[in-house]
């Protein structure tokens, strides 16, 4: 029996939980980002389609920080993300993202897991 098919997505799935891993700012009191305004995100984030970002518009704050948890490095998730926004938005922002995404950042910061389990 070929075992090496059934190895691969564990072996994918572990490169992209350290991916993420790798970018994870030390606490989450670090995203210092905004909290209004517009927010113009680098190209290496966004990269097609909408380049702003009105905060005051809950679904363009979705997307952006969808994408920014995605795509960006550890200085963008610094620079773009909101600590208050990130908590009252995770709830529905954790349905958004992949799974390793979201077990990666609920595993290291538990006010999250704890603000998903609260709103259920």
């Amino acid at each position: 029996m070929d075992t090496g098919s059934f190895a691969e997505p564990t072996g994918h799935a572990e490169v992209l939980r350290a991916r993420y891993r790798s970018r994870l700012p030390e606490r989450l009191e670090d995203l210092t980002g905004p909290d209004q305004g517009v927010v113009v995100p680098p190209l290496h984030v966004v990269w097609s389609g909408r380049t702003s970002f009105p905060l005051d518009r809950p679904k363009a704050r979705m997307s952006l920080y969808r994408a920014v948890l995605a795509e960006g490095q550890r200085d963008d998730l610094v620079a773009l993300l909101n600590r208050r926004l990130l908590l009252e938005q995770w709830p529905v922002l954790r349905r958004l993202i992949s799974p390793h995404l979201r077990d990666v950042w609920e595993e290291t910061f538990p006010d999250l897991a704890r603000t998903a389990s609260a709103a259920a």
